[in-house]
Protein backbone atom coordinates (compact mmCIF):
# COMPACT_ATOMS: atom_id res chain seq x y z
CA UNK A 1 0.00 0.00 0.00
CA UNK A 2 1.50 3.32 -1.07
CA UNK A 3 1.71 6.39 1.14
CA UNK A 4 -1.06 8.22 -0.73
CA UNK A 5 -3.40 5.25 -0.40
CA UNK A 6 -2.57 4.91 3.31
CA UNK A 7 -3.38 8.59 3.85
CA UNK A 8 -6.65 8.19 1.93
CA UNK A 9 -7.59 5.12 3.95
CA UNK A 10 -6.76 6.76 7.28
CA UNK A 11 -8.65 9.95 6.47
CA UNK A 12 -11.75 8.02 5.44
CA UNK A 13 -11.60 5.56 8.33
CA UNK A 14 -11.25 8.43 10.83
CA UNK A 15 -14.31 10.10 9.32
CA UNK A 16 -16.29 6.85 9.46
CA UNK A 17 -15.38 6.35 13.14
CA UNK A 18 -16.55 9.86 13.98
CA UNK A 19 -19.68 9.78 11.81
CA UNK A 20 -23.13 9.44 13.28
CA UNK A 21 -24.23 5.82 13.77
CA UNK A 22 -26.90 6.00 11.06
CA UNK A 23 -24.32 6.82 8.34
CA UNK A 24 -21.41 4.66 9.54
CA UNK A 25 -22.53 1.68 7.46
CA UNK A 26 -22.59 3.91 4.41
CA UNK A 27 -19.06 5.08 5.27
CA UNK A 28 -17.87 1.47 5.57
CA UNK A 29 -19.27 0.80 2.10
CA UNK A 30 -17.30 3.78 0.78
CA UNK A 31 -14.14 2.38 2.37
CA UNK A 32 -14.77 -0.99 0.74
CA UNK A 33 -15.39 0.68 -2.63
CA UNK A 34 -12.09 2.55 -2.33
CA UNK A 35 -10.23 -0.78 -2.31
CA UNK A 36 -11.29 -1.34 -5.93
CA UNK A 37 -9.95 2.00 -7.18
CA UNK A 38 -6.63 1.26 -8.86
CA UNK A 39 -5.11 4.76 -9.09
CA UNK A 40 -3.79 6.11 -5.77
CA UNK A 41 -4.64 9.75 -6.53
CA UNK A 42 -8.15 8.73 -7.56
CA UNK A 43 -8.45 6.81 -4.28
CA UNK A 44 -7.41 9.94 -2.36
CA UNK A 45 -9.99 12.02 -4.21
CA UNK A 46 -12.59 9.33 -3.51
CA UNK A 47 -11.72 9.47 0.20
CA UNK A 48 -12.00 13.28 0.26
CA UNK A 49 -15.37 13.18 -1.48
CA UNK A 50 -16.56 10.42 0.83
CA UNK A 51 -15.54 12.38 3.92
CA UNK A 52 -17.42 15.40 2.64
CA UNK A 53 -20.48 13.24 1.91
CA UNK A 54 -20.38 11.81 5.42
CA UNK A 55 -20.06 15.27 6.95
CA UNK A 56 -22.81 16.81 4.82
CA UNK A 57 -25.31 14.15 5.72
CA UNK A 58 -28.43 16.28 5.11
CA UNK A 59 -28.42 18.03 8.46
CA UNK A 60 -28.43 21.81 8.63
CA UNK A 61 -26.17 21.77 11.70
CA UNK A 62 -23.61 19.75 9.76
CA UNK A 63 -23.60 22.28 6.94
CA UNK A 64 -23.06 25.09 9.42
CA UNK A 65 -20.25 23.12 11.07
CA UNK A 66 -18.63 22.56 7.67
CA UNK A 67 -18.79 26.29 6.97
CA UNK A 68 -17.22 27.08 10.35
CA UNK A 69 -14.43 24.57 9.75
CA UNK A 70 -13.83 26.02 6.30
CA UNK A 71 -13.72 29.57 7.66
CA UNK A 72 -11.23 28.52 10.35
CA UNK A 73 -9.05 26.62 7.87
CA UNK A 74 -9.01 29.69 5.59
CA UNK A 75 -7.71 31.85 8.43
CA UNK A 76 -5.16 29.24 9.46
CA UNK A 77 -3.88 28.99 5.87
CA UNK A 78 -3.31 32.73 5.73
CA UNK A 79 -1.64 32.84 9.14
CA UNK A 80 0.65 29.87 8.44
CA UNK A 81 1.67 31.35 5.08
CA UNK A 82 2.56 34.66 6.70
CA UNK A 83 4.40 32.95 9.56
CA UNK A 84 6.51 30.94 7.11
CA UNK A 85 7.41 34.02 5.08
CA UNK A 86 8.10 36.23 8.09
CA UNK A 87 10.35 33.67 9.76
CA UNK A 88 12.47 33.44 6.61
CA UNK A 89 12.57 37.23 6.28
CA UNK A 90 13.71 37.49 9.91
CA UNK A 91 16.86 35.62 8.85
CA UNK A 92 17.96 38.67 6.86
CA UNK A 93 18.22 40.68 10.08
CA UNK A 94 20.22 38.09 12.07
CA UNK A 95 23.68 36.67 11.90
CA UNK A 96 23.99 33.15 10.53
CA UNK A 97 23.97 30.53 13.26
CA UNK A 98 26.03 27.34 13.09
CA UNK A 99 22.95 25.35 14.06
CA UNK A 100 19.30 25.82 13.17
CA UNK A 101 17.65 28.40 15.32
CA UNK A 102 14.10 28.76 16.55
CA UNK A 103 13.07 30.54 13.35
CA UNK A 104 14.04 27.50 11.28
CA UNK A 105 11.90 25.26 13.46
CA UNK A 106 8.96 27.66 13.30
CA UNK A 107 9.28 27.71 9.50
CA UNK A 108 9.38 23.90 9.33
CA UNK A 109 6.38 23.51 11.63
CA UNK A 110 4.34 26.06 9.65
CA UNK A 111 5.13 24.29 6.36
CA UNK A 112 4.21 20.89 7.78
CA UNK A 113 1.02 22.28 9.34
CA UNK A 114 -0.03 23.66 5.95
CA UNK A 115 -0.53 20.16 4.52
CA UNK A 116 -3.42 19.01 6.77
CA UNK A 117 -4.86 22.53 6.76
CA UNK A 118 -5.00 22.58 2.96
CA UNK A 119 -6.58 19.12 3.00
CA UNK A 120 -9.18 20.30 5.53
CA UNK A 121 -9.87 23.41 3.46
CA UNK A 122 -10.33 21.39 0.26
CA UNK A 123 -12.63 18.89 1.98
CA UNK A 124 -14.86 21.62 3.41
CA UNK A 125 -14.66 24.03 0.46
CA UNK A 126 -17.86 25.48 -0.95
CA UNK A 127 -18.01 24.12 -4.50
CA UNK A 128 -20.38 26.93 -5.48
CA UNK A 129 -17.54 29.47 -5.06
CA UNK A 130 -14.56 27.96 -6.90
CA UNK A 131 -12.91 31.31 -7.66
CA UNK A 132 -12.75 32.22 -3.96
CA UNK A 133 -11.26 28.84 -3.14
CA UNK A 134 -8.76 29.11 -5.97
CA UNK A 135 -7.73 32.62 -4.90
CA UNK A 136 -6.95 31.46 -1.38
CA UNK A 137 -4.99 28.44 -2.59
CA UNK A 138 -3.13 30.64 -5.09
CA UNK A 139 -2.36 33.16 -2.34
CA UNK A 140 -1.01 30.39 -0.14
CA UNK A 141 1.06 29.03 -3.03
CA UNK A 142 2.50 32.45 -3.82
CA UNK A 143 3.36 33.10 -0.18
CA UNK A 144 5.08 29.74 0.09
CA UNK A 145 6.95 30.28 -3.18
CA UNK A 146 8.16 33.64 -1.85
CA UNK A 147 9.17 32.02 1.43
CA UNK A 148 11.11 29.21 -0.24
CA UNK A 149 12.66 31.64 -2.74
CA UNK A 150 13.76 33.95 0.07
CA UNK A 151 15.12 30.96 1.98
CA UNK A 152 17.10 29.79 -1.03
CA UNK A 153 18.57 33.26 -1.55
CA UNK A 154 19.31 33.57 2.16
CA UNK A 155 21.20 30.30 2.37
CA UNK A 156 22.97 30.35 -0.99
CA UNK A 157 23.77 34.03 -1.57
CA UNK A 158 23.12 36.23 1.46
CA UNK A 159 24.95 34.28 4.21
CA UNK A 160 27.93 33.17 2.06
CA UNK A 161 28.42 36.74 0.80
CA UNK A 162 28.13 38.09 4.33
CA UNK A 163 31.09 35.99 5.53
CA UNK A 164 33.56 36.61 2.68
Amino acid sequence: MTLIRKIAFRVLSAAVRRARPEVQEWGLAMMREMEFIEDDCAALLWAIGSVKSLLLDSKREDTMLIQQINRASRKILIVLSFVALLTVLSGYFQMSEPDEGAAAHIFQISVVALVPTILLFVITADRAKPSRNARLLAFTGVMMALAFGALYYLEHYFYPYQFR
